[in-house]
């Protein structure tokens, strides 16, 4: 056993989202693949194994964590210009080509992550939202890597979170189910989802399913949570006219208002072949999902380039009603009644109850805690 999976295997615990099967089997539940994990073996996130008929789940520790502005992860409907305290644990139930943080998602799959044993740091769940306070944060996300991997910490988390009057969310790849979505519910407010493709060849290279993906997405919106959608557009890979119509007719068959950011590829990890997405793929695609009838679409990545994409408007009015570059907050016009001012209209999403203290002109800059 490789120095990195013997000092992962010690921080863990017995996991709550399985079941015992004859011959020491389980079945997990934490995400779509719902691996059958034979005793002594791992199922596909590598960081959950069998050990005697249990389920050993990941508890305990950092990997990644930073002070972020929400609108990076991104969530552009969830109180504009707070602080989000991100956290991240090694492990992926995916294997993306172009994942930006595979140092730590291919952690056990990938040798040449190996060096993310640097990263890791222990922690409490207590010892996390010290760090929020400290930090002025009012959000705490698990993100980096995929968090349905992780949810029986997350869970231990928010819960100390919540009693603290913090909002807590996820940053997923969607491949979610039933069971771990009603494990999560009582302690999570929102919910993004990358929609890495609308072809199911495509999904599969990645090591997912398209169906579960697009199952989850409705999921977590039947359930209540505030959902949004990105699309990171890769040339070539889902940048077509007829794929971005499906991914925004789906998105708008869920809800018109569910936020969708169509963000730029850059090249990354193993994917360095295809070229960097330019400003004109974003607008395309973000007219398209105009043209779908989504109330709020977003262009990323690229601020200063794309236009009026960076900014939220009325869908009634189309008054301007948040002003961004970037990650920066430079006007913000929603009543504390989550309103337009001008018209009425109510604006979906989780807004600040007093708008007159909503950051302007912050930094717009993630700060590393360790």
């Amino acid at each position: 056993m490789s120095t990195l999976a013997n000092t992962l295997d010690q921080l863990t615990v017995e996991g709550t989202l399985y079941e015992r099967l004859p011959d020491d089997t389980v079945r997990c539940f934490a995400c779509g693949h719902r691996c059958l994990i034979r005793e002594g073996k791992r199922g596909i996130c590598q960081v959950r194994f069998n050990e005697g008929g249990k389920l050993r789940v990941p508890w305990g520790y950092v990997a990644a964590l930073q002070s972020d502005p929400i609108e990076k992860k991104p969530f552009f409907h969830v109180l504009p210009g707070s602080n989000a305290l991100t956290f991240g644990m090694l492990g992926c139930d995916y294997h993306c080509g172009y994942c930006q943080n595979w140092l730590t998602s291919q952690a056990l799959r990938d040798p040449a992550s190996d060096e993310s044993i640097n990263f890791i740091r222990k922690v409490s769940p207590k010892g996390m939202v010290d760090l929020a306070r400290r930090t002025d944060a009012s959000v705490v996300v698990s993100s980096y890597n995929e968090p349905l991997i992780t949810s029986e910490w997350a869970v231990d988390i928010f819960k100390e979170a919540k009693a603290a009057g913090l909002m807590c969310a996820y940053v997923s790849n969607g491949n979610n189910t039933s069971e771990v979505m009603e494990y999560i519910r009582p302690y999570l407010d929102a919910y993004k989802v990358d929609l890495k493709s609308m072809n199911d060849k495509n999904y599969r290279k990645l090591g997912g399913v398209l169906q579960h993906t697009l199952d989850g997405i409705k999921r977590a919106h039947d359930l209540g949570l505030w959902v949004e959608i990105v699309t990171l557009t890769i040339p070539g890979f889902n940048d077509s006219n007829e794929e971005l119509w499906d991914a925004a007719r789906f998105i708008s068959s869920v809800s018109n208002d569910i936020p969708w950011h169509v963000t730029a590829f850059h090249k990354d990890y193993k994917m360095t072949e295809p070229d960097n997405t330019p400003a004109r793929t974003l607008l395309r695609a973000a007219e398209i999902g105009r043209e779908a009838g989504l109330h709020y679409v977003y262009s990323g990545n690229l601020p200063g380039r794309v236009e009026e994409y960076e900014d939220t408007f009325c869908s009634h009015c189309d008054i301007k009603l948040i002003k961004r570059s970037g990650y920066v907050i430079l006007e913000y016009h929603i009543t504390a009644s989550g309103q337009c001012p001008n018209c009425g209209t109510k604006v979906p999403g989780v807004w600040p109850q007093n708008p007159s203290k909503v950051q302007l002109s912050g930094y717009g800059i993630p700060i590393p805690i360790y």
